[in-house]
Formats: structure tokens, C-alpha cells, sequence
């Protein structure tokens, strides 16, 4: 790829920040965007907790590589503690960590390496090495998912033609991993490369991360972008509007059953009703092989108050009943494919299996 192409993509937005002289870690806070750019320092294990809960820091490679560092820094003021001792809190941190947000697959795959790191971690060794063997890893994890993001987009960018219309749902572009994004990402490496194309973005109720965020990044970027109510999505495939649908995912079943954003089944239902193209966008990493299909995958639910009021400002009777799931799960049989950093997996899936990639 050449230099102007990878000058370009240096200029998208960051999620995430590690200091590594320092150990500190920082986000930008995606809950005041668009209209704030906020970076905010990341100082102990509660506010890591409620940052990757309120969905400050979101998307599954994001508070994956989130839950790392803050598991990290929850560690630096037991340093000095006996290593038995020091084993147990990252154990215990973990756990609690993991908590914040039970669907994306990526924090519990996160959190589990590190603690199996201190689970396995020589008896004689003292728990400063343990702390710095928790360090490496967890910037590993970062730089994998930077790494990972570019090879999901030079992969996907390839079913982006001159021309097209692509639509998405909620956010999974840079903000919400540690690189370019997934299903952003071949849109972003697409269109560094001069292919040019109309992106469509679905608001994404309640939250609006498609258009507080994906929007606001899309067009940071250049990208030639529409926002759309949720409920316009059928109506623009059957205007002939759009050619293909990319989304992220949160957990992956084994057979392809996907949990992402609320409004994904209902995409993916409407794109086999006209022949579009679906696809998902992830990393290896969200694939869940022990749960077999998305039966077993659980679901969040969120707090009323996310559906009742807007901002602040209620919209709904404060007494009224509601139902709100952050997630749904589709069907392995309305997925186009995965785009993955391994390639465009299809149909069948068995992912415990060797999968057919192109």
C-alpha cells in the first residue's frame, strides 16, 4: 500500500491510549460525542468498570483491550504484595471486569489470558514480574487488535465497488476496537485507495452510536455518508440504494448465530428479503467456539431509563413498561459471510472446524 494510503489511515480516530513510560491509560469518552471530544484518564478498577458499562469505551475489540489495561492499572498499587496474595486480586479483578458487560466475547477472551497468565506464573518469581508479564500481554492484545483491524479491512475492502452503497449499523469502526475498526474498516481502506462509494448509517436507538459515532467518524474521515432513522433501512434497500451490509459482532456462535447491536436481525431479515449481500465484520477473537449456537449466547438488558429519556429529556411515560435488549442474535442462514483478518469465511460454518475462506 502506498505512503499517501497509510498517511491517510494514521488519521482516524483513536479509541484508546497507553502510555507505556508511564503505565497509564486513557479513552476518549464516546458518550459526549459528537458534540465533545473528551480524553479521560483511566485511574482505578470502579472506573474502568463504569466506563466500559456506560458504554464510554464500546464495541467488543475495544473493552476487550479496555478490560486489559484496566485489569493492569487495578494491579500497580498491590505491586509490593506477596505473590500469592497479588495472584488472587488479578483473579479477583478480572472477574469483576468481566461483569460490566456479559455479551462481548472479547472481555472475558481478554481478561481470561491475563489471568490464566497469573493462575500459571512460577511460585518463585515475585509479583513485579507478574505485574510486568500482565503489562506485555495486555499491550499485545492492543497491537494485535491494530493489526488484526487492517487485515479485516484490506480483506473486506475488496467487496466495496466503485459506486455502491454500503450500509451499517450502530458503530464498529475505529471507536470501537483498538485499530481501523471492522465493519468500518474495509470502507475506510476502500476508500484510502480511491474506490468511491456512498456510506449509509443507520441513528441505532437508543444509544445513537451510529449517529453520534459512525457518522462522526465516517465524516471526520471523508467519507461520503448518510444518516438514516432506523426504521428508513427497508425502505432504502427496496429503493435500490444499497449493495451490500456490513456490521460488527459482539459474540459469534460456533455455528454462525451472531449477537450485535439491537436492529441487526431485522437488517439481516430485510437484505434476504431483497438479495443484498450481508455480511460481518470481526476478529477471530469474538468468535465463540464453546457456544455452539446463539441459543447459548446471553443477551444484555439495560435499564429503562435508556428507551424513557433522550438526552435527559423524557419522551415516554415514566411508569410505562419496557423491553431493552442491547443485543439480538441472527441467524447463521441470513449471513453473507465473515470478514475476518483470516479472510471471507462462508457458509457452512463450524468454526471449531476448518472454515471455507476465499
Amino acid at each position: 500500500m502506498s505512503e499517501d494510503i497509510e498517511k491517510k489511515l494514521e488519521t482516524i480516530p483513536k479509541a484508546i491510549f497507553f502510555d507505556e513510560k508511564e503505565d497509564r491509560f486513557f479513552i476518549l469518552d464516546q458518550t459526549k460525542l459528537p458534540v465533545e471530544e473528551v480524553i479521560e484518564e483511566q485511574k482505578d478498577l470502579n472506573q474502568v468498570y463504569d466506563s466500559i458499562y456506560m458504554l464510554k469505551v464500546r464495541g467488543a475489540p475495544a473493552i476487550g483491550i479496555a478490560g486489559a489495561y484496566g485489569l493492569l492499572i487495578s494491579l500497580k498499587e498491590h505491586i509490593d504484595r506477596p505473590l500469592d496474595e497479588f495472584i488472587k486480586i488479578v483473579e479477583q479483578n478480572a472477574e469483576y471486569l468481566n461483569s460490566s458487560r456479559p455479551t462481548a466475547v472479547n472481555l472475558s477472551w481478554a481478561l481470561n489470558k491475563l489471568s490464566k497468565i497469573a493462575k500459571n506464573f512460577p511460585k518463585s518469581s515475585s509479583s513485579k514480574e507478574l505485574y510486568k508479564a500482565i503489562r506485555d500481554e495486555a499491550i499485545a492484545i492492543h497491537k494485535s487488535d491494530i493489526k488484526t483491524c487492517r487485515e479485516i479491512g484490506e480483506n473486506g475492502a475488496e467487496l466495496i465497488k466503485e459506486g455502491f452503497g454500503v450500509l451499517t449499523l450502530c458503530n464498529a469502526g475505529a471507536l470501537a476496537t483498538g485499530g481501523i475498526g471492522t465493519a468500518l474498516a474495509p470502507m475506510y481502506v476502500a476508500w484510502s485507495k480511491g474506490v468511491r462509494f456512498k456510506a449509509y448509517s443507520s441513528e441505532t436507538r437508543p444509544l445513537l452510536q451510529g449517529a453520534r459515532i459512525t457518522c462522526w467518524e465516517l465524516n471526520k474521515f471523508g467519507v461520503d455518508t448518510t444518516m438514516i432513522a432506523d426504521s428508513v433501512s427497508s425502505y432504502l434497500m427496496k429503493l435500490g440504494k444499497v449493495d451490500m451490509i456490513v456490521v460488527g459482532a459482539d459474540r459469534v456462535a460456533n455455528n454462525g448465530d451472531t449477537a450485535n447491536k439491537i436492529g441487526t436481525l431485522s437488517l439481516a431479515v430485510n437484505a434476504k428479503h431483497y438479495g443484498i449481500p450481508f455480511y460481518i465484520a470481526c476478529p477471530y477473537s469474538t468468535i465463540d467456539v464453546d457456544t455452539k449456537t446463539g441459543d447459548g449466547i446471553v443477551v444484555e438488558e439495560r435499564g429503562a431509563q435508556e428507551l424513557i429519556y433522550i438526552k435527559g429529556q423524557q419522551i415516554a411515560p415514566k411508569d410505562i413498561k419496557v423491553f431493552n435488549p442491547a443485543f439480538d442474535v441472527t441467524d447463521n442462514s441470513l449471513i453473507s459471510g465473515f470478514i475476518t483478518e483470516k479472510g471471507i469465511i462462508r457458509a457452512p460454518y463450524d468454526f471449531s472446524k476448518s472454515a471455507k475462506s476465499e
